[in-house]
């Protein structure tokens, strides 16, 4: 590191905020890459008597610099909070597992009880949950009391490992007499989907503990939120339940409003794009209805809902003293319906908790028809779980098999036959069809393998044309991601997960013109947030671009 770098570093750490026990070099940017360049920092922590906290966010360490970091934490018993998010940006995936371990090691030998940890904005994938198993199954987490690991791209594997991880905790911590007591669980944007999440209900059902469970984005359906309602059954503790933006449907809303029955304490409740449908809100109402004496906040926004449910709904808020907000925006009630729902919540004295309605969907007729075809759909898709475990089991090697997901809005499958007769000598045609089959990547190997087997197809056979212009494919792709303004209006695609991670293995194949590399990562390093949602797969990306 230069004189004048290291100068920089000290200014940086003389506004250092101490205060009450905590030690922060929060947002400072730090690049602590070996152990001359931590050297300030770990004099900084050996110096501070009674550390009780320590917040390393906004910088970025390497394996090296974790390594002495953790050997100045070995003298730090009294250290409870570890705000440790966003603490790798720009390293390679590998590096985080064993930066995480040697942390974790010094926590251990110190002999700290940690109250808080936090982890999350690190995109270290289902590896970089091994990196901190060992310290969650030791003592120094047995008093862990909030745990904080949202936008970490876990996936499945990660969700279980997490989960069998905190499962030991409390087991190994009951022998001691004092069990596990979590109280406070952030997992959202982690793409546990049913498996990763039914692995983290039956460890939250052992715990008993919880007051808040925060796992919104994570792609669970039906049966997952049908396994997360049971665990909760069994934590009456709590107050704050955040599962936006997963996919109930009925069964999953029915099996979530007989949980929420049964507790006393629940505060705030956002189910926000879930897609509860009207019976399911129907179901949520008369459990609402019935309890949850202290409820503040109800979100079942964008959840397909009717305008008979939704009046359900808000006449089920007579008796709750302590509402805040009632969001049923989004929703398909109509102009008329959503006049009787302000007069309902009126007729309480209730209505300024009722959340704006400016995204209504306007009222659908077709009440029956639509309620049927969502039934069969549901039906088809328990269906293809089950095809798609029996394939597992037998180990079969047909990658279209598991491309199918479980909610109603599942691309078809054909998008990824490559032979499917796409023009591939328009820039247009090509860029349509490479969203449509990236659109259902997943993080399984049958599916990760279909999906990149038919961007090869297509993309080789696109860009080895004499008439294709690369260039144009590559502004109008990033126009459809919504990483570039055009004069044409051009609605961006919802979610990035699939495209960056297709990109990422495009990029790597000789097919593709290395003349692109720059113009793509000039994008992909401009602050965006449908990007930043996609911390993981933007991280891969752009570990792969600096290398092409």
């Amino acid at each position: 590191m230069a004189s004048e770098d290291i100068a920089k570093l000290a200014e940086t750490l003389a506004k250092t905020q101490v205060a009450g026990g905590q030690l922060s070099f929060k947002g400072k940017s730090l690049k602590l890459n070996t152990a001359e360049d931590a050297k300030d920092v770990i004099k900084e922590i050996e110096e501070f008597d009674g550390l009780e906290a320590l917040r390393l966010e906004g910088n970025t360490v390497g394996v090296e610099a974790a390594r002495v970091i953790a050997k100045a934490l070995e003298k730090k018993s009294e250290l409870k909070r570890c705000h440790w998010s966003d603490m790798f940006t720009g390293r390679l995936r590998s590096e985080i597992p064993p930066a995480l371990i040697s942390l974790g090691e010094g926590l251990i030998t110190a002999g700290a009880q940690l109250v808080e940890l936090d982890l999350s904005d690190n995109a270290f994938g289902p590896d970089g949950v091994r990196g901190f198993e060992a310290l969650l199954k030791s003592s120094a987490c047995f008093t862990l009391h909030e745990l904080k690991l949202n936008n970490c791209g876990m996936g499945i594997g990660g969700g279980k490992i997490l989960a069998a991880a905190l499962t030991e905790c409390h087991r190994k911590s009951s022998v001691q007499g004092k069990p596990l007591a979590l109280k406070v669980f952030v997992a959202g944007r982690n793409r546990l989907e049913n498996d990763g999440a039914t692995a983290l209900a039956e460890a939250f059902g052992i715990i008993g503990t919880l007051e808040e469970v925060h796992m919104p984005q994570n792609g669970i359906n039906h049966p997952g939120v049908t396994a997360l309602a049971q665990a909760f059954a069994i934590n009456p503790l709590l107050r704050v339940i955040n599962l936006n933006d997963n996919t109930f449907t009925e069964k999953g809303a029915v099996a979530m409003a007989k949980t929420l029955k049964t507790l006393r304490q629940v505060e705030v409740i956002n189910f926000g794009d879930c897609l509860v449908r009207s019976k399911g809100a129907v179901a949520i109402a008369d459990a609402v209805r019935g309890g949850l004496p202290k409820l503040k906040e109800l979100n079942l926004s964008f959840c397909e809902i009717k305008r008979d449910a939704a009046l359900s709904v808000a006449e089920a808020m007579v008796d709750k003293a302590e509402l805040e907000k009632l969001d049923l925006n989004g929703n398909t009630l109509g102009e008329e319906g959503c006049e009787q729902l302000q007069e309902v919540l009126d007729g309480f004295s209730m209505a300024r908790v009722l959340a704006s309605l400016s995204d209504d969907e306007g009222e659908d007729d077709e009440d029956e028809d639509e309620e049927e075809e969502g039934e069969e759909e549901e039906e088809e898709d328990e269906e293809d779980e089950e095809e798609d475990e029996e394939e597992e089991e037998e180990e079969e090697e047909e990658p279209q098999k598991g491309e199918q997901e479980e909610e109603p809005t599942t691309p078809s499958r054909k998008i990824l036959d490559p032979d499917s007769g796409t023009d591939t000598s328009d820039p247009e045609v090509v860029v349509s069809a490479f969203l449509k089959v990236s659109s259902v990547f997943k993080d399984e190997a049958t599916v990760r393998t279909a999906v990149q087997d038919a961007v090869d197809a297509l993309m080789k056979k696109a860009f080895s044309s004499s008439s294709f212009n690369s260039n144009t494919f590559l502004t109008r792709l990033l126009i459809h991601m919504g990483l570039l303004k055009s004069e044409d209006k051009v609605k961006a695609i919802a979610n990035l997960y699939g495209p960056l991670m297709a990109l990422n293995h495009m990029v790597q194949q000789d097919y593709f013109p290395k003349a692109l590399a720059p113009l793509l990562l000039a994008f992909m390093t401009k602050p965006n947030g449908a990007l930043e949602s996609c911390s993981f797969a933007r991280h891969n990306l752009l570990q792969t671009l600096y290398k092409v």
